[in-house]
């Protein structure tokens, strides 16, 4: 996009640096971005370090996505500051550019190099801000949100662990269209252990001599986690669920069917369609898998629903690449395994199925359905491109972003 030409929307990212800081594109309406600014967050992400996993450098810090969003009335942005556990509130002028209104932490203390804030949803019914984390008790914590912004840390906190799973791995949170339940995702029932070369083992030693996956939901039904929202943006007991598939990392609501969400699943390797009924009770739908002859998992993570529920775009956080699947009533089918060519990395990064990857992680889809934005961490790109008619994708604008560390990509 040339300079001075005339936005038709916006762009944010994270660079989830140890100074944290939100970049803002001005979005063209032949959907290429240049950036427009840089304001800092006034927290600390990461840097290219990998809480999660423990990994000095590798890209998606948090196994997240969702840390940076965009209310619906554009009035306000909110990104979470993974490093210090906490979250800035942005307010968003009519050219998009942002003002640094508050910070705050979440309440869940920073126990070594990092916290693990990664993921956010918003009620405004009761000006509640719902801040997910990796590793609990207290995965989930809330903030008050006013009329200007400002923020306030509230006591409660809410876990997905159970009884016999102390450790487990959330990855996002999202509010059902009606904003009367939380949804949560998993990926894992306990931290991965690493290779030598820093790759992530996803079978773990039991006290019988045995190996159990440490993937969610396989074979154990409670991968997604639902709990009831109170009036005061309080929660109810979670109701732990099938997700459907091992990790269902990705939950995402159709924009016209409310009942009716799809799921990403990290290491099923696939998405299912699902419903959701007025008790917040799921049943899923059968995984409509990718090729997968690349290697297991593919780690299919982070969705992207166009506007008219017709496709779905799938982040192949292992093959660094994007999947594309048709919704056809309740019928999903894969449409392409690789929308796009694969993007590489700097060799330097290997996925859970040993595979060198370039990361890709959160992606966005334009309001108009016309543009879809990816990160591509590894290769420290954010690439943007055009949505064609068969539901595959032609690269149309790049831009250059931090190594590793960028999270969060949300817009208007």
């Amino acid at each position: 996009m040339e300079h001075g030409m005339s936005a038709t929307g916006h762009v944010y990212i994270q660079t989830n640096e140890l100074k944290n800081v939100v970049i803002h594109y001005a979005r063209a309406s032949d959907g290429t971005i240049a950036e427009v600014e840089r304001i800092p967050t006034g927290g600390a992400g990461s840097g290219v370090y990998k809480p999660i996993s423990g990994q000095e450098s590798a890209p998606n810090a948090f196994e997240a996505a969702g840390s940076v969003i965009v209310t619906a009335d554009k009035r306000f942005l909110f990104a979470t500051n993974g490093g210090d556990n906490s979250v800035s509130s942005f307010g968003v002028g009519e050219d998009g550019k942002l003002t640094l209104l508050d910070v705050k932490r979440t309440g869940n203390i920073v126990p070594g190099r990092s916290g693990t804030a990664k993921s956010l949803a918003y009620s405004a019914a009761s000006g509640t801000l719902f801040v997910l984390h990796s590793f609990g008790p207290d995965h989930v914590r809330l903030m008050s949100v006013d009329g200007e912004g400002k923020l306030t840390a509230r006591p409660e906190g809410y876990t997905v662990n159970t009884p016999d799973k102390p450790l487990r791995v959330s990855t996002m949170v999202v509010l059902s269209p009606d904003e009367k339940f939380l949804v949560v995702g998993t990926t894992f029932d306990q931290p991965a252990e690493a290779n030598p070369d820093g790759s992530p083992i996803l079978w773990a030693d039991q006290p019988d001599g045995t190996k159990k996956s440490v993937a969610s939901n396989a074979p154990d039904p409670d991968g997604i986690v639902v709990f009831p929202v109170q009036p005061n943006g309080s929660l109810g007991d979670g109701l732990f669920q099938d997700g459907g598939g091992a990790s269902p990392f990705y939950p995402a609501f159709l924009h016209h069917r409310p009942d009716r969400l799809v799921i990403g699943y990290a290491v099923s390797d696939g998405i299912a369609l699902a419903t959701f009924d007025e008790r917040g009770e799921l049943g899923t739908g059968p995984v409509v898998k990718i090729d997968t002859s690349a290697g297991l998992p593919s780690e299919l993570c982070w969705l992207a629903v166009s506007p008219d529920d017709q496709w779905v775009f799938a982040t192949n956080f292992g093959y660094s690449n994007i999947s594309s699947f048709r919704i056809d009533g309740d019928v999903v089918s894969l449409a392409h395994d690789s929308a796009c060519p694969r993007v590489p990395g700097d060799g330097t990064f290997r996925a859970l199925n040993g595979t060198v990857s370039s990361g890709p992680s959160d992606n966005w889809i334009s309001p108009d359905g016309s543009y879809l934005y990816q990160i591509y961490a590894n290769a420290s790109k954010l690439i943007g491109y055009e949505v064609q008619s068969d539901g595959s994708l032609t690269e149309i604008t790049s831009a250059e972003i931090p190594y590793n560390s960028p999270q969060g990509l949300a817009g208007f």
